[in-house]
Order: structure tokens, then C-alpha cells, then sequence
């Protein structure tokens, strides 16, 4: 794959820095200059990231056809380990540092599943580098970030994807094409949500290593085994901390918690279907209801969004201590498209008529067979970075995503409505 602004190793690190601090106040990026890959290259990926959804994203690149993981990066040496037991080639290389793995000419792409604080440094810095991205979501932490990733990737050819697997579907795609031919008259309400019930002594997202591990690894053998002060990078300075390390979705430090999680996912999967774009306003509500375990992120989550032109409201519900459940329901005047799941586990969808609908010809919800099966999310991107085409969750869907959840996050840390000012791109 050519590489005409491809930095090598050494000049690539002394440019880089090997501080967090640098990497945190990196605000432009030269542009990469890319060329189709012959059809027939194989694609090598380094994986950043081998934690818990990184390393089911490495079992993913693995199996691709035409592709090779050529490198992993993990802070923490089990995941190194486990990254190059997973890849399926004996001559993967394992980093320490992910500088490292960028400057590694054998690496043409790079999937990043880190804590979300790294994801803007991570990104800016792979542009530099001139490697496609798989990053997973939420994109960032804040509205700045996005912006400058978002700049920094527009400047540059890097094939970038937003890791929202809904967007995968082939149900999702019938639905999208449904929808459009405005079979369910104009669309008011939208709803969505995310719940989830665990046992008392199971707290969500107090998991370690994955998201059915309970049993506590040895404090003292995790703690000399990673890179703490590279794991914090650009966070705050603290000292070793083992319930962030494993534990960091509850602190806003690291990640949005419910907002850039798993609100994330559903508003991501409403744009996918409704291409409506950046909601007007926001009005959200959230605390911590149950697990009282020195979590900073509420366990609990109702947003609001408003389209005020469409005449359209779109909700979400989340509570990690209910076992009820809100599939995407898109609610139309004439008629109801209600999926089978949340947004990233969808496979069917029903159409509801309402009682004045009169039109025979209405489906009765998902045709199988009728619509071409859709690449997984990760071989959606591969197959652009062969063509240099555009991935289902390009950069400005993931701006539209990041977006759309920090709207939430800021009302309901503020307490009030805020609003979306297009003309200056801030939520106020």
C-alpha cells in the first residue's frame, strides 16, 4: 500500500513525542496522501487496543479475507499476549506503545478500542501516520476533539469507520429503504432505550477483562504488569488505581458513561435509518439509582431529543437496574416500524398499521432474502480501504454521533435544555 507521506520509525517517534502531554495538545495533522491497494494486497492491521471489545474486534480482522494482523498495542502485557494468540500469525509484532505499532511499515490500517480519552491522540496521530481507522465509539469525550479528528481526517484520504455495528444490518438496510419511501407517513416519535439487570454482587460495567468476568484478577500481579502512566496518557495524573484501569467506563475521566456507550449506539442507529442529522435540543435526566459504588456515571439515563422542523421527537430510556426492554420503534402518522432488538442486536422488524391505513400493499415487516446481505461493520471497512470508498459510518456520521450523545451529557449535567447552534457547531 503506497505510503508517500509514510514517516519511518525513528522520525515518526521523535515527531510523535513519547509524553501523553504532547500527544493530548496535537491540533493539526499533515494530510496523508493514499492509492488503492491492488485488489489482490493483502491488508496488514495493527490492533490497538486487546482489551474487552478490542480483542473481539482483533477475532474479527483475524478471519477477513485478504487480510493480515500484522502488530498489536496493549498497555497491559496479558493483552499483549493475548493479542498475538488471537492473530492468527506467527510473525505479529506486539507493542508497548501504539507509536510504536504506527511506525511499523508493515501496518496499513489500525482498529483503536481503547478508553475513550485516548481516541482523539490515537486518531490524530494514525492520520499522521497515513493508516486507515476502525475507531470504536463514543468518538470522543468532547465536542473539541471531534472537531479536530474530524478536520484532521476530512484534510487527509484516511478510510475512517465509527465502530456502530448496527449500521451492519440487512434488516436495518430494508428498513432505511422502507422508511424513505415514506410508507409510514411522517414520523413524530421515535423511541429507544437500553436496559440491563444484573445480580446484586455483578454490578454493570464492573467487569474484568470482559463483559461476563466477575472473579478479581491479583491486584498486585495487574498492577506490575501495566504501563499506568501510558494508560493515563492524557487523563489527570493519579496514582495507580485499579477500579479505573478496569472499571473505566464509570468515571468521566476516561469515557460519557451511559451517554457515549450505549445512548451512542441507539441515536447512531436513528441517523443510520433517518439521516435526519443533529437533533435541535436536548432535555436528559440521570443519577445514580441503585449502584452506589463509587461510580461517577449515573445508572440511569433518560434523554429527550427534538427536530423541530421534521416535527419530531426521538426518546431514549436507560436503566442498569430493570430487566425491561425497548426495541427502536419508529412511530409514523400512517403507520409503526418496530424492530425485534436494541439497535446492534436487530435481525427483524415488524410494520404496525394504524387504524385509518387503508393501502394494501403495506408490508408486513421484513422481507428476508429480498435485500443483499450487508458485510459486517469491520469488512464494510476493508473493502473501502481496498476501494477508497466510504464506510457506512464515515466521519461526519461519527461527528453527527459524538454530536448528538455529548448533547445529552451536557443537559443533564447542567441540568437544562441546551440547544444545537448549527452556525457555530456548540451545543449551548
Amino acid at each position: 500500500m503506497s505510503k508517500q507521506s509514510f514517516l519511518n520509525r525513528r522520525q515518526f517517534l521523535r515527531t510523535a513525542g513519547h509524553t501523553a502531554t504532547a500527544l493530548a495538545s496535537v491540533s493539526t495533522v499533515a494530510p496523508s496522501v493514499r492509492s488503492a491497494p491492488a485488489p489482490n494486497q493483502t491488508i496488514g492491521v495493527g490492533c490497538i487496543g486487546i482489551g474487552t471489545r478490542g480483542g473481539d474486534l482483533l477475532n474479527a480482522v483475524a478471519v477477513a479475507s485478504g487480510v493480515k494482523v500484522v502488530a498489536v498495542s496493549d498497555v497491559y502485557a496479558p493483552h499483549r499476549q493475548k493479542g498475538l494468540e488471537r492473530s492468527r500469525n506467527p510473525e505479529t509484532k506486539a507493542y508497548e506503545d501504539y507509536r510504536e505499532l504506527l511506525a511499523d511499515p508493515k501496518v496499513d490500517a489500525v482498529v483503536i478500542a481503547t478508553p475513550d480519552h485516548w481516541h482523539c491522540p490515537m486518531v490524530l496521530d494514525a492520520v499522521q501516520a497515513g493508516k486507515d481507522i476502525y475507531c470504536e465509539k463514543g468518538l470522543s469525550r468532547t465536542l473539541e476533539e471531534a472537531k479536530r479528528m474530524r478536520d484532521a481526517l476530512k484534510r487527509s484520504k484516511v478510510v475512517f469507520q465509527l465502530g456502530h455495528q448496527a449500521r451492519q444490518a440487512t434488516c436495518a438496510l430494508q428498513a432505511k429503504e422502507l422508511i424513505a419511501q415514506g410508507i409510514l407517513g411522517p414520523i413524530t416519535l421515535v423511541r429507544t432505550g437500553r436496559f440491563k439487570s444484573t445480580p446484586p454482587d455483578r454490578p454493570n460495567w464492573r467487569w474484568y477483562g470482559y463483559y461476563d468476568r466477575w472473579d478479581r484478577p491479583d491486584p498486585e500481579q495487574v498492577r506490575n504488569a501495566v504501563n499506568w502512566d501510558l494508560w493515563l496518557g492524557p487523563a489527570p495524573k493519579i496514582p495507580w488505581n485499579e477500579r479505573h484501569f478496569w472499571h473505566w467506563r464509570c468515571y468521566y475521566a476516561y469515557g460519557t458513561g451511559y451517554a457515549g456507550d450505549l445512548l451512542s449506539h441507539e441515536m447512531d442507529f436513528v441517523q443510520y435509518l433517518l439521516g435526519h442529522g443533529i437533533p435541535d435540543n436536548c432535555l436528559c435526566a440521570g443519577q445514580v439509582a441503585l449502584l452506589r459504588d463509587d461510580r461517577e456515571v449515573p445508572d440511569t439515563w433518560i434523554a429527550t431529543y427534538q427536530f423541530e422542523k421534521l416535527g419530531r421527537t426521538v426518546t431514549f430510556e436507560g436503566s442498569m437496574n430493570t430487566t425491561d426492554r425497548q426495541p427502536v420503534t419508529i412511530c409514523g402518522r400512517d403507520a409503526t416500524l418496530r424492530f425485534d432488538a436494541i439497535a446492534h442486536d436487530v435481525s427483524d422488524f415488524e410494520i404496525i398499521p394504524a387504524g385509518h391505513h387503508r393501502k394494501a400493499d403495506l408490508p408486513k415487516g421484513y422481507a428476508r432474502g429480498k435485500t443483499p446481505a450487508q458485510p459486517n461493520h469491520i469488512v464494510d471497512w476493508l473493502d473501502c480501504v481496498r476501494s477508497r470508498g466510504t464506510p457506512k459510518c464515515s466521519t461526519d456520521e461519527a461527528f453527527i454521533e459524538t454530536a448528538t450523545f455529548l448533547m445529552s451529557l451536557k443537559a443533564q449535567q447542567e441540568r437544562r435544555m441546551v440547544r444545537w447552534d448549527a452556525a457555530r457547531e456548540e451545543i449551548v
